[in-house]
């Protein structure tokens, strides 16, 4: 019975949240839904809500004053016995994704979060999920066929974002046999499939930002390493999904192109040329590049192609993975239900018309 549902979701304001308010609002018409948001620094928890729900859903969604790094997730003891009296399901997508945090950042957010939200989950006495918004990423350094089931194997991380999502998902792992928790793992999270709409232009996008301005061209990686990447529309129904899919419990997802949908880095910079009418790209070996080719270049370079040195480096291993996500409990899970990631190449067009027409960012572009 739907009338009865809480859904009380965290992450709310970031890419993929905004996008799952929406899918949650219109796949649950009878659901209730309590946004879990930090206040900014200008805005009320409540006019941050007002700026993503729709005014004729206002009446259906409660804006919650809190922040999941502090214990009780920031709530007075009343709205937190509340919360646990009528919560029925819980969807936890609150993350920091930068890369430049100190261990310590990362893990205050991204694990005691976490471990917050659990313990929250722990006296919420008529929950029936526990849906925890991972990341892919927390296979790290390792390569070949990664398994959803499969964490731990010993493997480095890239980077504290991928460490502490990492120690976040063992968490979560470790209270399958006391609370109904289903893990989900998205690859790289990219605009709309039908629109090409984002409201974020990191990770891919910089790269092709910086190619279609002729700043760049050298490629510091390998032409067959894999992007799995996934459009956030895919994302977000597939979240909406599983949270109510008693089946989904106790397992691990990969919300990824997977095997048969990812691209190589060839692919979509073969495509990038054509789009952008640009020079071909050049590969490097990414060992030599950032041992021997970038600090030379850092000493002869200045302005903007100095800036890109700098801030490149945060993206410099994922132009040399070697690693594939397995998506059987994805395709057993979703596809009864016609959902399934697109091929990246089916609507990589999209994502660079958008960036074009909104010029990467800094334009509205009207609704179509």
């Amino acid at each position: 019975m739907q009338g009865d549902e809480l859904i009380l979701l965290t992450g709310a304001t970031g890419f993929v949240g905004t996008q799952l308010v929406q899918e949650l609002l219109r796949g649950r018409p009878d659901a209730r839904l309590a946004l879990l948001i930090r206040p900014g620094k200008c805005l009320s928890a409540a006019e941050r809500a007002h700026a993503i729900v729709p005014p004729g859903d206002w009446s259906r969604v409660e804006a919650v004053s809190g922040d999941v790094s502090l214990p009780n997730c920031g709530l007075d003891a009343a709205t937190c016995e509340r919360l646990a009296a009528e919560t029925t399901r819980v969807i936890h997508s609150a993350a920091t994704v930068r890369f430049d945090h100190s261990l310590d950042e990362a893990r205050r957010m991204n694990v005691e979060g976490t471990r917050h939200l659990l313990d929250f989950a722990a006296r919420a006495r008529g929950l029936r999920s526990f849906a925890y918004v991972g990341t892919a990423y927390v296979a790290g350094r390792r390569t070949g066929l990664i398994r959803e089931d499969e964490l731990g194997a010993g493997q480095g991380f890239r980077n504290t974002y991928e460490q502490s999502k990492s120690e976040a998902e063992a968490l979560v792992r470790s209270r399958f046999g006391s609370l109904p928790c289903v893990v989900l793992r998205p690859s790289i999270v990219v605009g709309d499939s039908r629109t090409g709409v984002t409201s974020s232009f990191k990770m891919m996008y910089w790269p092709l930002k910086i190619y279609s301005r002729r700043l760049w061209r050298t490629v510091p990686g390998y032409p067959d390493a894999v992007l799995d990447i996934v459009p956030v529309d895919f994302v977000a129904r597939a979240v909406a999904r599983l949270a109510f899919d008693g089946a989904a419990l106790g397992t691990t997802v990969h919300l990824c192109a997977g095997p048969r949908g990812a691209a190589t880095i060839q692919q979509i910079a073969d495509r990038a040329q054509e789009y952008f009418q640009g020079p071909s790209p050049r590969y490097v070996n990414p060992d030599l590049f950032f041992a021997t080719v970038r600090p030379l270049l850092f000493l002869t370079l200045w302005g903007r192609k100095r800036r890109v040195l700098i801030d490149g480096r945060a993206y410099r291993d994922y132009f040399s993975m070697r690693m594939q996500f397995d998506t059987a409990n994805a395709e057993r899970l979703l596809e009864p239900a016609g959902i399934s990631a697109p091929p990246v190449m089916a609507y990589l067009d999209r994502l660079f018309e958008y960036c074009v027409a909104s010029e990467w960012g800094r334009k509205a572009v009207p609704a179509q």
